[in-house]
């Protein structure tokens, strides 16, 4: 138990949930522990989001290199339920310190991301974003799924700062939210409906490398879009400004064709179903073509793209009307 000096004299709580991802874990500590700040001044909390005895090794050997100089490691284990939101809430409410600092375990924090972090609340802010740089670009045609986000706006959970009271005030992250996409846009849009004052510090710089997507990537992402139901259904004004202007009726559309289609061969109506196959692909060749628009691709890059772009409308469809029924919600 850390005796009252020692708390005073921590400026800064780093929350850091994990996932058994050791290699990354153990790159995050190292950039924390050389952090351009007073080592004695903040302490890093190690959430395990899915408790084993390899991370709290892991943890347990950072906190015997740093026990003489500092900064003090943590780990918490995160029984259930599991997921981000669920570990920064279980981390925050451990830490010592006034104010938070969240990164994530695959997230590489800059020498002096701490210190310029709590320069910015010098301006009276209750909330700091930094800057995070993906260290290379992703697949163009995955960023096409989505609209710009709260992350493009400047927020996220692997480079943010808050005074303690302020997620006391919202009772932290919400936990239904198990991916980090929908769960920053949620507290990011709370944040903004309660007036919290939120500067940005460019200088609190967070390095983010993308590994290669895996074939298909974007066959796996697009199940995701359950989550923009609860978004949505939360805050329907700021979803459809900053998330996603309209409905996807494209999308609508190509599954309705591709439907249609079905039916009329099913039914042995040969022109009907001949009309809803002509009308499938051409909507699909345009999405296609959109997805391709000013990309250098490798045959099997177009292959996947072609194929991709088939699929994702019928599973955009299916997830969406999923999460509007899990909701409740008009969702479309």
């Amino acid at each position: 138990m850390p005796d009252s000096t020692d708390e005073d004299n921590i400026a800064v709580s780093v929350i850091v949930p994990a996932c058994g991802r050791l290699d990354l874990l153990d790159r995050c500590l190292d950039a924390l522990v050389r952090q351009a700040l007073d080592p004695r001044h903040y302490e890093i909390v190690v959430v395990d989001d899915e408790p084993n005895h390899n991370t709290l090794h892991l943890v347990s050997g950072w906190r015997s290199r740093s026990v003489e100089r500092g900064p003090h490691l943590s780990y918490v284990a995160n029984p259930g339920p599991a997921g981000p939101a669920s570990a920064r809430n279980r981390g925050w409410r451990t830490a010592r310190a006034s104010i938070l600092a969240f990164t994530t375990d695959d997230a590489v924090p800059g020498p002096r991301w701490l210190a310029a972090g709590l320069a910015a609340f010098g301006d009276g802010a209750d909330v700091v974003c930094g800057r995070i740089q993906a260290s290379a670009p992703a697949r163009a045609a995955e960023r096409q799924l989505r609209a710009p986000g709260p992350e493009e706006a400047g927020f996220t959970s692997a480079s943010c700062f808050f005074r303690k009271h302020v997620l006391e005030g919202l009772d932290g992250f919400d936990e239904r939210f198990s991916l980090p996409r929908a769960g920053d846009a949620d507290m990011y849009f709370r944040l903004l409906e309660q007036g919290v004052r939120i500067v940005r510090a460019p200088d609190a710089l967070v390095d983010y490398p993308l590994p290669p997507p895996p074939w298909g990537a974007s066959l796996l992402q697009i199940r995701h879009v359950v989550f923009d139901a609860l978004l949505y259904k939360k805050h329907p004004a700021l979803y459809r400004q900053m998330v996603e202007p309209r409905p996807c009726w494209n999308h609508y559309a190509i599954t309705g064709l591709l439907l249609l289609a079905l039916a009329g061969l099913l039914a042995g109506l040969p022109v009907l179903a001949g009309l809803g196959w002509a009308a499938w692909l051409a909507l699909t060749a345009r999405l296609c073509a959109q997805r391709l628009r000013g990309l250098a691709h490798t045959p099997l890059q177009l292959a996947e793209i072609v194929l991709t772009s088939a699929l994702l409308p019928p599973l955009t469809v299916f997830w969406r009307l999923a999460g509007a029924l899990r909701y409740r919600v008009r969702f479309a």
